[in-house]
């Protein structure tokens, strides 16, 4: 049987580019090392993205994209349609997750507390003092639909928040103003809707920005949480009542806020969390025992259609065959060049084996 043939697709032309190249070339590397026959895409635009994965002849896409065209349900569309199983949420969980607008009116929905907020489109940036009205300072400033805190601020006047509206509207053409919370930020990771666990982040200065979330030394970071068990477990629920939401599945980053009071808040969900040296979520996967090639191969084996339920039976270079006892064969077809074992699990997945 030959081995499982990965594409890891990174790159791609948002304004997260160069972090999702560390992210790419990470899990290139790593699973290059465990034996999978592995192959890097920087993915371009429109056709050529088309071209870039229709071209690679993968039996599954790692996505290690972030922001625009990567993370919000683009990329995961043309994968549907080619039929190949990839890594992360499917399309309606990428695209609500990637909008803050749409992820905080469905928190709303289903009562998962998030700071007071209100839209400002660019056509409406004139009447801003009037649109802003009483809603108060600090205030912060963040692009709809971007990625890696880029055009987040703090700002604590009208001079200071048109201006951070101006900065933010070079991102995008709508752009949330949300009621500062003063409070711990935590970040809770999850595999397939298991909580693996939750990090506290100290930023050495007021927001947990661009540089602060990039630069070596900018953060300090404690594992576990320095939050008491009961807050803890509280914290844990809320991130999975977050992702269920969403419709969120794969690997996620649930990012809240915990106030010295009894209040938490989810600020956002992310759907391909970053895998760079100073990334929170690898952090936390270690912390839950998962080595980086583990949680790599984990991740692996979560990829799936959203169309078919169709998953890659992706082998653990560790596991042992007994390991995978829980999936009961019920028959098998061959179907272009596939081995394909229909199976029943947890999920009604097939397994899906490379034919040699």
């Amino acid at each position: 049987m030959q081995a499982v043939r990965v594409g890891v697709v990174m790159g791609g032309v948002s304004s997260e580019r160069e972090i999702s190249l560390r992210s790419g070339a990470a899990v290139t590397e790593t699973l290059g090392q465990l034996g999978y026959d592995v192959v890097p895409i920087d993915l371009g635009s429109g056709a050529s993205a088309l071209a870039d994965l229709a071209g690679a002849s993968m039996d599954v896409a790692f996505l290690a994209l972030h922001g625009r065209q990567g993370e919000d349900g683009v990329v995961q569309g043309i994968l549907e349609m080619l039929g190949i199983p990839y890594t992360g949420s499917g399309v309606l969980g990428s695209a609500l997750a990637m909008d803050k607008l749409k992820s905080k009116e469905l928190f709303r929905l289903h009562n998962v507390p998030t700071p007071p907020y209100y839209e400002l489109r660019r056509s409406q940036t004139e009447a801003l003092a009037e649109i802003h009205g009483s809603f108060g300072y600090p205030a912060i400033v963040k692009p709809r639909r971007e990625g890696s805190s880029l055009g987040v601020v703090k700002v604590d006047s009208l001079a200071e928040l048109s201006a951070a509206v101006e900065n933010a509207l070079q991102y995008d053409d709508s752009v949330l103003v949300e009621r500062f919370v003063s409070g711990r930020e935590i970040a809770v990771g999850l595999l397939d809707g298991r909580v693996l666990g939750a990090i506290e982040i100290a930023p050495r200065g007021d927001v947990y920005d661009f540089e602060a979330k990039y630069t070596p030394g900018m953060s300090d970071y404690f594992i576990p949480a320095r939050l008491e068990a009961t807050r803890i477990t509280g914290v844990l629920k809320l991130a999975e009542r977050a992702v269920e939401a969403l419709e969120v599945r794969g690997a996620a980053r649930v990012d809240l806020l915990v106030t010295e009071g009894a209040n938490e808040y989810v600020l956002e969900v992310n759907t391909l969390p970053g895998m760079t040296e100073t990334s929170l979520f690898p952090r936390i996967a270690a912390a839950a025992g998962y080595d980086f090639g583990g949680l790599c191969e984990a991740m692996l084996q979560s990829a799936r259609l959203d169309s078919s339920c169709v998953r890659p039976h992706v082998v653990p270079r560790h596991a042992a065959p007994g390991e995978l006892s829980t999936w009961e064969a019920d028959g098998s077809f061959e179907d272009a060049g596939y081995a394909v074992v229909a199976a029943r699990g947890r999920r009604g997945a097939r397994s899906v084996q490379r034919s040699a």
